[in-house]
């Protein structure tokens, strides 16, 4: 898997493609994107949801040894693809620190086959996706399911 390097303040970030990461690294991750509260929290979890992505990429901080990002592609790894989870780091932020990642993730989908991605965005995100090939897919609506599985 292809390592890339960000420049970041005369440092260099590592941006790479992997099978595996800590797990209490990831976990910091998904609590600073503000998606893992205590209610939900599942570290366990962790090591399937990277093996079940098409593609996981980290950012490390080699100065440091912290993970400072990360980003995911879900698939069927036949047709479609759609970028999950990308978070960076508060203090790591607005440097290319998430271009890198989302870049990683658009060249590993291009190297499984995968021709249509797709990712829904955050409010005010539209800027940042726009820069990396994004657009809004105008006529289609996304949508949650928000029902009852436990039935």
């Amino acid at each position: 898997m292809k390592e890339k390097e960000v420049p970041l303040a005369g440092k260099r970030i590592q941006v790479r493609e992997v099978g595996a990461w800590d797990t209490g690294e990831i976990v910091t991750l998904y609590r600073a994107g503000g998606w893992w509260n205590g209610e939900r929290d599942s570290p366990e979890e962790i090591p399937a949801l990277i093996l079940g992505s098409l593609a996981f990429v980290v950012a490390t901080d080699p100065a440091t040894g912290k993970t400072v990002g990360m980003g995911r592609v879900i698939s069927d790894g036949v047709s479609d693809g759609y970028i999950q989870d990308l978070v960076v780091l508060p203090e790591y932020r607005g440097r290319g620190v998430g271009s890198a990642i989302v870049r990683t993730l658009i060249a590993a989908c291009r190297r499984k086959g995968i021709r249509w991605l797709a990712l829904i965005a955050e409010p005010g995100s539209d800027h940042f996706y726009g820069e990396l090939g994004f657009a809004m897919d105008e006529g289609d609506v996304p949508m949650r399911y928000c029902g009852d599985l436990e039935q």
